[in-house]
């Protein structure tokens, strides 16, 4: 079972390309969190009812490695933050969870 973290942002549409770069899976935020033990993902989502509305999730193999991550890597986090901020208008934690593990049945 892994960890996920989930955000919301909503994006100015002068600023969706530089966006969509920096906290996409190859961007800045996924590059700093792939130097931490446990790190699995970072997943971009883009909302079809709202423009400029995107959700972020991101994956760890647990909330210890997430934890780990934080203490080891605070100041990286803290001075990337402040280099891309003002890319999104709105940043709000959506939450955190657990993934569910797969039952084998048909989910839809």
């Amino acid at each position: 079972m892994s960890y996920a973290i989930v955000w919301e942002f909503l994006v100015p549409e002068d600023q969706t390309a530089s966006f969509e770069a920096a906290y996409g899976p190859d961007g800045p935020w996924s590059q700093l969190f792939a130097r931490a033990p446990g790190f699995l993902e970072v997943r971009l989502l883009r909302s079809h009812d709202r423009a400029g509305r995107y959700l972020t999730i991101d994956r760890w193999q647990s909330v210890n490695a997430f934890e780990n991550f934080k203490r080891h890597f605070a100041k990286e986090y803290q001075e990337l933050d402040r280099q891309l901020e003002g890319l999104a208008s709105s940043e709000v934690p959506l939450g955190a969870f657990d993934d569910m593990p797969e039952t084998g049945g048909d989910s839809c």
